[in-house]
């Protein structure tokens, strides 16, 4: 999963996340998860055609030339998204296992948690790979690029703000800007009207993200770095990490830790919850319960893969946070 987390969460993902698939918990009474993000991506209603060859910045630094674009390989769920809504998910050859929406589902899979297969990648004979400064390790992408095969690197999601950049870069680096600015204003637009849902009157809930991988005994708390923030006050809430003081990303979930937080809710990755045994088990984490969030049950849960994703789906991301948390918005 190519989210916004920090380094040492993202080596414990390396380790959990390929043993976690996705929850089967029903819905319960009162305010408890729900359903995530829609399972498929909305392609623009035309499909444009690269014009190629383009010579563009990469975020790493260097400049990349793009001669072809017709075997993709996006390093990212995020990045595989913007392809795939781009109207190119013809030309889409592999997959990130966070890449899990219906279009990407049969592709074969060539990142795990970050553990790229150079071999695997290159069996594939892209003419593009699409990764972000967080893919690793860094000797499979070099020996991808040294193979070749042009690698564009995207600077890594950590807000709302990064959506229209995010898209901008890899259109330009597929030979369809105007596809790029058609998407971007999609996308923002959408989020405009998910925002004016959130409820205008009222105290903003304290929210407290979760990262948790139970198998692994992995339970952290998100601070001002995790990624979660921006989704969090777009959702009309206070990041209740950030708000109790932790400037980083991640930091052990000790009762403490929950009680100094405060959290009215408390958001998680829905494999996350699987992992410890759905919101019962939640609760059995010392200092859960006794948290406003538990004894509410007010538990806020998203797929894995578009959480903190910042894409093109993240407007249905951030109503499906707001349906959760409050019940169903409305001013």
């Amino acid at each position: 999963m190519r989210t916004r987390l920090g380094a040492a969460a993202l080596a414990l993902l390396a380790l959990t996340a390929a043993g976690c698939g996705a929850t089967d918990e029903p819905e319960r009474p009162g305010r408890t998860p729900s359903a995530a993000a829609p399972d498929r991506v909305e392609p623009l209603a035309d499909t444009p055609e690269p014009r190629l060859p383009v010579t563009v910045a990469s975020a790493d630094g260097r400049t990349v030339t793009v001669r072809q674009a017709d075997r993709i390989v996006p390093l990212s769920g995020s990045l595989s998204e913007i392809v795939f809504t781009l109207g190119l998910g013809d030309r889409v050859v592999a997959r990130d296992i966070s890449a899990t929406f219906a279009q990407a589902r049969k592709l074969p899979v060539v990142t795990r948690a970050h553990d790229v297969s150079a071999e695997g990648v290159l069996s594939l004979r892209p003419d593009l790979v699409v990764a972000e400064t967080t893919t690793g390790p860094a000797e499979a992408v070099r020996q991808i690029r040294d193979a070749g095969v042009p690698v564009l690197v995207v600077a890594p999601a950590r807000g709302l703000d990064d959506v229209g950049p995010r898209i901008r870069a890899v259109a330009g680096a597929l030979g369809v800007p105007s596809a790029g600015e058609t998407l971007t204003r999609r996308s923002e637009q959408r989020l405009t009207e998910v925002r004016a849902t959130v409820p205008a009157k009222g105290p903003r809930p304290r929210v407290a993200f979760l990262y948790l991988r139970g198998s692994a005994s992995v339970y952290l708390l998100g601070g001002k770095e995790s990624g979660a923030t921006s989704l969090i006050e777009a959702a009309g809430a206070v990041d209740a990490g950030a708000a109790s003081g932790l400037d980083k990303d991640f930091t052990a979930l000790t009762s403490e830790a929950l009680a100094r937080a405060a959290p009215d809710a408390i958001l998680v990755m829905s494999k996350g919850l699987e992992s410890v045994g759905g919101v019962e088990g939640l609760e059995r984490i010392p200092g859960i319960a006794q948290t406003p969030a538990g004894m509410d049950r007010r538990i806020v849960s998203v797929e894995d893969g578009v959480l903190l994703g910042y894409g093109p789906r993240t407007d249905q991301v951030l109503a499906s946070v707001v349906a959760q948390l409050y019940g169903g918005g409305g001013a």
